[in-house]
């Protein structure tokens, strides 16, 4: 019998509408392990979240059909996502039906949060952090319910129901439903907190840097006295918030970590080292060393791993046995992916695929990859909605230094509410003007001259190709999945002579 507050027992038949999501397809899978029957329904399905929905035996089919829905019995739970849009057919038909219908945020808040429920948020590393920290709590057989937005290499799902007293979820700050701009994290009462960083971002929904910064304090205060925040304080946007947050409520427990600097954190690391097959480094706590090795990718991942480790360790996890698990944590898809390996093509050209889709999260990962290769780095680079806006462009400074090429495609068609801000606690999705590629293009180009736009996906793929030699890097960032770009470089690679 799963652990759960009066009045959340689990649901017998939940139908999911937008199934084929990263975070829905996992909700579905989860709750199909618990037991529940499950349906759903899509605009289209693609590996490979159609395939694992397959292999789990969950029906769906594509379209929205309010007959479908009900014709293998009437849900008694309608899920709802952001894609599925309030005019959808099936939402409006449990509307008027009666039948409850809930964002899968809800749904994640009633039927997966424990007692002890540790939320990892941050503008970035939240992903990353969550998967890990789950892994290390499965390794310690501590078996949590679990939530993140990724595919991971050492899961079998990216969300788990179980009968334990935890819970990891990833903390996102974006908006809960269509009609709910509450952000996510809320909806996942946290006692623990794993703060990894906060910059201003998603300005499609935060349109000041100060709505953006006035969620997580408002998340920061909600964290019992009897909880505890695991803070990157070297982060300057974590520091701020937490400085104008806590004010006379320092019987919260507060744990730092950050950069290996004398007295500066709780948690430190040092000596981060970087390979093309890993990286190491060293985390010092209370006057002891440990030696860390993991198979990712990415220095900036050190970051991570010292925030779960510290997280890990004050929950009372023996060192050994944190240590034993971030050796054998593989990692995510689209976080450093390698596409395509050097050793694997006659090209010898390296392929990676990270999900960077802002300037500054581009910035980290070309910064690491300059660390590791010394051939040239091309870049096909995509932002997300907040990346596009006119009023973040100061943020592309540089951004691409360590890039020795940077290519914009066609950019994704993008779908934007014109919605008013509410003058509410919470955020409401508000109206900016986006910028185009060849826009964005030349915004880049002011600091990085080797930035062209290309809207012709076969001659982007054909230009980076006959670009590339020996010892060369292309790496694609964005949010985005490039429609098949990816796959036909490195198909053209692989033949290459």
């Amino acid at each position: 019998m799963m652990q759960k507050e009066a009045g959340s027992a689990l649901p017998k038949h939940i139908h999911v509408i937008g199934i084929c999501g990263v975070a829905t397809s996992a909700l579905a899978i989860a709750f199909h392990q618990a037991g529940v029957k499950v349906t759903g329904s899509d605009k289209g399905f693609f590996p490979p979240v159609s395939t694992e929905l397959e292999k789990h035996g969950i029906s769906f089919y594509a379209g929205w059909h309010p007959e479908k829905m009900v014709a293998d019995g009437i849900p008694d739970l309608v899920v709802v996502t952001t894609a599925s849009g309030t005019q959808n057919p099936e939402t409006l038909y449990a509307k008027e039906k009666g039948i409850l219908s809930l964002g899968y945020t809800e749904v994640f808040g009633k039927y997966f949060i424990k007692e002890k429920s540790i939320v990892c948020t941050g503008t970035w590393g939240k992903t990353s952090s969550t998967a890990l920290l789950s892994h290390i709590l499965e390794q310690a057989s501590l078996d949590p319910s679990y939530m993140f937005g990724g595919v991971s290499l050492s899961h079998e799902s990216s969300a788990k129901i179980t009968d334990s007293k935890w819970s990891i979820f990833e903390g996102d700050e974006y908006k809960s439903s269509p009609t709910d701009p509450t952000a996510k994290f809320f909806y996942y009462k946290p006692t623990h907190l794993l703060l990894s960083a906060v910059s201003w971002d998603h300005a499609d929904l935060y349109p000041t840097e100060e709505s953006y910064f006035n969620a997580f304090k408002k998340l920061i205060s909600g964290i019992p006295d009897s909880g505890c925040i695991v803070a990157n304080v070297q982060n300057t946007g974590v520091a701020r918030t937490l400085g104008q947050t806590t004010g006379n409520q320092m019987s919260r427990k507060i744990i730092s970590y950050g950069l290996g600097v004398l007295g500066a954190s709780d948690y430190s690391y040092s000596d981060v080292q970087q390979k093309k097959d890993g990286l190491s480094l060293t985390i010092s706590h209370a006057g002891k060393s440990y030696k860390v090795t993991s198979p990712m990718l990415g220095a900036f991942q050190a970051e991570n791993i010292t925030g779960c480790f510290a997280m890990a360790h004050e929950i009372g996890i023996a060192p050994e046995k944190i240590l034993e698990a971030i050796g054998t944590f593989k990692g995510l898809k689209r976080r450093l992916e390698k596409r395509l390996d050097e050793k694997d093509s006659t090209s010898g050209v390296t392929v990676f695929d990270d999900i960077a889709h802002s300037p500054e999260k581009a910035a980290s990962v070309l910064k690491n990859l300059r660390e590791i290769y010394t051939g040239k780095i091309i870049t096909v680079f995509e932002p997300n909605i907040g990346g596009r806006q006119r009023e973040t462009a100061h943020k592309y400074d540089n951004a691409f230094k360590d890039a020795d090429m940077v290519i914009i495609p066609r950019l994704s068609k993008l779908k934007v509410n014109k919605e008013v801000e509410t003058g509410s606690d919470s955020p409401a999705l508000v109206e900016l003007s986006p910028m185009e590629g060849d826009e964005l293009a030349t915004i880049i180009k002011k600091t990085q001259p080797q930035t062209e736009y290309i809207d012709d996906d076969a001659k982007l793929v054909n230009h980076i190709v006959t670009t590339a030699k020996k010892g060369d890097c292309i790496v694609f960032l964005g949010s985005h999945g490039f429609r098949g770009m990816i796959e036909e470089v490195v198909k053209s690679l692989k033949s290459k002579v």
